[in-house]
This record gives C-alpha cells, sequence and structure tokens, in this order.
C-alpha cells in the first residue's frame, strides 16, 4: 500500500465531551494511539495525522513512533477542512499516490482485518471509492482514488466525506464484511464502549 497514505482525522474540538477526545484512554492507550497503531499495522510508510483543536498538548501526549502530523488552522470550520488540509498535504508531498484512505481517530474498535479488506477491495477496483457501510448512510473508513481529490478539496463545514459519499454513491463499493464502526462522540459513548470491552473481557476470562 506504498502509494495509498493513510490519513486519521484527529483536529476536532471534542466540544459534546468536553475534553480532547483524542486523548480519552482505554486501558493504558489513548483513543488516538489505538486508531494510528492500527493504521500502523497496514501501512509500511508513515501514518499522516490531521491535529487541530488541542495540537500541541496531543502532539505531546502521544507516543506512537512513525506518525507525521499536519496542522490544520481552519479546524473550527468543521471535519471538511482536515480531509482538505490533509490531502493538500499529501498532494505537495506525494504527487504519485494513487489515493488516500481516511480514518477517524475517534473509532477505536476498527478493526484490523476489516482495514486489510478495504485495502484488497481497491486493489481489485482502484477506480472506485472504497467505502465503509451505516445503517442510514455510507462514510468512512474509505479509500478514495486520486481521481476524487479535486472535488473533495471543495468540502465545506462539518460533514467530512459523508456527504460527498451520498453524491457519488455509485462511485462507491461498499465492503461486506461485519465492521464495528462505532463513533465515540460523547461521554456515554466513551463510558459504554468501556463497559462493553469490560464485558467482552470477562466473557472470555
Amino acid at each position: 500500500m506504498k502509494n495509498i497514505p493513510v490519513l486519521v482525522l484527529a483536529a476536532g474540538k471534542s466540544s459534546r465531551m468536553q475534553t480532547p477526545k483524542q486523548l480519552l484512554k482505554i486501558g493504558k492507550q489513548s483513543l488516538l494511539e489505538i486508531v494510528l497503531e492500527k493504521a500502523l499495522a497496514i501501512s509500511s510508510s508513515p501514518i499522516y495525522c490531521v491535529l487541530g483543536a488541542n495540537a500541541a498538548t496531543i502532539q505531546q501526549e502521544i507516543t506512537t513512533k512513525n506518525v507525521v502530523y499536519i496542522f490544520n488552522e481552519n479546524y473550527h470550520e468543521g471535519l471538511s477542512t482536515s480531509i482538505v488540509s490533509g490531502i493538500n498535504y499529501l498532494e505537495k508531498n506525494h504527487p504519485n499516490l494513487e489515493g488516500v484512505f481516511i480514518l477517524l481517530a475517534d473509532q477505536p474498535a476498527i478493526e484490523i482485518n476489516y482495514l486489510e479488506n478495504l485495502i484488497q477491495l481497491f486493489n481489485q477496483k482502484n477506480s472506485k471509492i472504497i467505502a465503509s457501510k451505516y445503517p442510514k448512510n455510507i462514510g468512512v473508513p474509505a479509500i478514495f482514488p486520486k481521481m476524487f481529490f479535486s472535488e473533495l478539496k471543495t468540502l465545506k463545514g462539518d460533514f467530512g466525506a459523508k456527504e460527498f459519499l451520498k453524491n457519488n454513491k455509485k462511485a462507491c463499493i461498499l465492503s461486506n464484511f461485519n465492521a464495528i464502526l462505532i463513533d465515540l462522540d460523547t461521554k456515554s459513548d466513551y463510558e459504554n464502549y468501556k463497559k462493553s470491552l469490560e464485558k467482552s473481557q470477562n466473557n472470555r476470562n
């Protein structure tokens, strides 16, 4: 996956969590570290991570190696600006890339074998967007071929890629893999996720 860099979006203000959720711990690791290390497991190249709100604090706390940080100065304008910042940086520094694999920092439950499945689908159909299927829509994790970069760079607001994917549904292939696609947006999301992990751990014991 040399020419498909992984871009982790982690620039949000965490307004609903009321604390930088990127640094919330699951065991000994933060949410962002968990996602970065899963990304590293599928990539032979450095991982790219877009930071914005609390960028200095987050970068200081993260111990994961082989990560290149991109600062999104427009993070307060919404998630779409992180996609734009990331693609602008990658196009400037890696003109030969074939696409970009976008992940979110608040999805620690994503499995490595699911991410590998998306890569396999892209290898089979590299002119298609490989996206994730949610109950009511489609979203990321997703792999976008380079031909869609110019359109992605016109995104506005806090919708991220969802609206773009909805408008380009015919260009998307959705994985049939039974993935755990959970966003941790609120304190209750976080607490419920920790409880589910404890429950599964107890069941295994």
